[in-house]
């Protein structure tokens, strides 16, 4: 990685998310030349409001700011929603990064440049239930400046917490949903009775098969069986079906097997359209496998590609020299 004394950067870049803030020097290319956290997320600031926020940008970045004082700064992520410094609004889909800057919230950073934050997307169907997403925008719009081919047609799956599938069209999100899949699987495991089975030591190897077999679960189910085979978790554990050691990766395999189905419902609107996956590489190797069960290959698997969406973000804004990628 090329270090900022032998380059200049023209950005700062800002992944500000419920846990964590990361910030990313980068150069004209889109580059990083540096990159440093802190567990300053939305959610764990330094102080309450306004000057919590202020402090953690000034915790991690004030030096870069009393060196480089007109750099540009832009950010992404939780930092934009009602919880955050300052909101930036849903913008409806079909949303592009160019839609995304110029409808960016605007904050003083307490250290004399502004900061320009990107807002969220909406999927309000007229027909259906509204969807939304936050900082999973800035990602896919890295993945389209990195992989320009994705652009005219792709289905974008983010697994996580709340995992999103999400449905590009000319280098624009026309559509996505939703899956609790991540934190079902934290309140299932912590909270309830499925969890009192399950080994407590956090250490503790991959179960393949179990992992199979809920796939395999979730595969034959039909709708509304759900609520019926989460309790097998805890059945196939009493009756010693499965090691107890197994259950939770059965739990998993269930609950990312039940998403496959319905994301491939969705995804057989658009036939034909590649599936990328982009995330956490140990998540998404789960979801590589979990997508093998179902004889799907992802087009390519992607590891952070915020930075790259943000320097997007940035360019379009008119805050960096470029053009944004796909406008």
């Amino acid at each position: 990685m090329t270090t900022d004394d032998e380059v200049q950067p023209v950005l700062l870049a800002l992944d500000w998310g419920t846990s964590s803030l990361r910030a990313f020097l980068m150069d004209a290319h889109g580059v990083v030349l540096r990159e440093r956290s802190s567990a300053h997320g939305i959610q764990n600031l330094p102080e309450p409001g306004v000057p919590g926020f202020e402090a953690a940008f000034r915790a991690l970045c004030g030096d870069d700011i009393a060196r480089w004082p007109h750099l540009p700064v832009v950010a992404g992520g939780m930092v934009g929603s009602a919880q955050g410094w300052t909101e930036a609004p849903y913008i409806a889909c079909p949303a592009d990064i160019s839609a995304l800057a110029r409808q960016a919230a605007v904050v003083k950073s307490g250290l004399g440049p502004d900061i320009r934050i990107a807002p969220g997307v909406l999927y309000d169907p007229a027909d259906g239930t509204p969807d939304v997403m936050r900082g999973e925008e800035i990602q896919i719009a890295g993945a389209l400046a990195l992989h320009p081919e994705l652009s005219a047609r792709a289905c974008v799956v983010l697994p996580g917490t709340h995992s999103k599938w999400a449905f590009i069209e000319d280098g624009r999100i026309v559509s996505f949903v939703s899956y609790m899949t991540g934190e079902l699987f934290a309140v299932l495991s912590r909270h309830s009775i499925l969890g009192r089975l399950m080994p407590t030591d956090g250490n503790r190897e991959t179960d393949g098969a179990g992992f199979s077999r809920g796939l395999a679960d979730a595969r034959k189910g039909g709708p509304g069986d759900l609520p019926h085979q989460l309790f097998a978790t805890r059945t196939l554990g009493l009756t010693g079906r499965l090691p107890h050691a197994a259950l939770p990766d059965y739990l998993s395999g269930l609950l990312i097997g039940q998403e496959l189905v319905s994301g491939f419902a969705h995804l057989a609107h658009t036939p034909g359209a590649p599936l990328v996956l982009i995330g956490d590489g140990a998540l998404c190797r789960r979801y590589r496998n979990a997508l093998a069960a179902f004889e799907v290959s992802p087009a390519a698997v992607l590891d952070n590609t915020a930075p790259t969406g943000l320097f997007q973000f940035a360019v379009a804004a008119g805050l960096v020299a470029g053009q944004p990628a796909h406008s």
